[in-house]
């Protein structure tokens, strides 16, 4: 039969783990919200340097295909929009508190693991909300920022593809010897 310390070595053992894992877990979880912040940014940037170039290459379009191009702009303007608002979320919350050092000082180490564990979680619990409503704008951002790509590629070949028709161009001819006064010799 096992006896009490062979338990508390394994107690403390599964304390371990869940703390090592769950510190694991908030660390991916910040890492990830990291790595849609810098995705987000260069978005921004590629579409802040398309609109312009896109702008440019329809200025001699028909009337109808500049009504049009509101469209994707307003799709580009309101993808950037989403993308700046993922920057204005709170940061994350990492867990275990440097302030709470002193405190744990006299705790055991039982104490201190389980505290570690209950701070993940709840670190975990507060971050899924910031992250969930990042995730779903930057989702929107790269959906309209497709949308708009898209639109804006198909408006161009439309305008490169599309002949206009002009009206044929007068010529006037001129009869030189007309033109020379009467007491000019050669």
């Amino acid at each position: 039969m096992p006896d009490a310390k062979e338990n508390s070595m394994d107690d403390l053992k599964q304390l371990e783990f869940l703390a090592l894992n769950s510190k694991e877990i908030i660390e991916k979880q910040v890492e990830s919200y990291r790595t849609q912040h810098s995705y987000a940014g260069t978005i921004i940037g590629a579409t802040a340097l398309f609109i312009p170039f896109f702008l440019s290459s329809l200025d001699d379009t028909f009337l109808v295909i500049q009504f049009i191009l509101i469209i994707p702009t307003m799709l580009f303007i309101w993808s950037i929009l989403l993308m700046l608002s993922i920057f204005r979320t709170k940061p994350l919350d990492q867990a275990f508190s440097v302030t709470k050092y002193k405190e744990l000082l006299r705790k055991t180490y039982r104490e201190i693991l389980l505290y570690e564990v209950e701070a993940n979680t709840r670190s975990y619990s507060l971050n899924i909300i910031i992250t969930e409503k990042g995730s779903k704008r930057y989702s929107t951002g790269v959906r309209l920022t497709t949308i708009a790509l898209v639109f804006s590629i198909v408006l161009m070949m439309v305008n490169k593809f599309i002949i206009i028709e002009k009206a044929p161009t007068k010529v006037q001819v001129v009869n030189i010897n007309k033109m020379q006064p009467a007491n000019y010799q050669e």
